[in-house]
């Protein structure tokens, strides 16, 4: 005799292995702590502010204050 198989819950069992497999790629892909995610954004912020700090004026324009 073959085991019987309730459709309805082997379909939302499957959905569940899905959802779950999903997430754990998500965690991967965006699992960054708030102050990872803070420390990155200031050290870009201070290299744009070093780069910027560096250019300079063409010949025709006063240099800003």
């Amino acid at each position: 005799m073959a085991e019987i198989v309730n459709l309805r819950r082997a379909r939302k069992q499957r959905a569940r292995q899905d959802a779950d497999k999903q997430a754990q790629q998500n965690r991967i892909a965006f699992g960054r702590t708030k102050a990872e995610r803070s420390l990155t954004q200031a050290e870009r912020d201070k290299a744009a502010r070093t780069l910027d700090g560096h250019h300079l004026a063409p010949p025709d324009e006063e240099p800003a204050p």
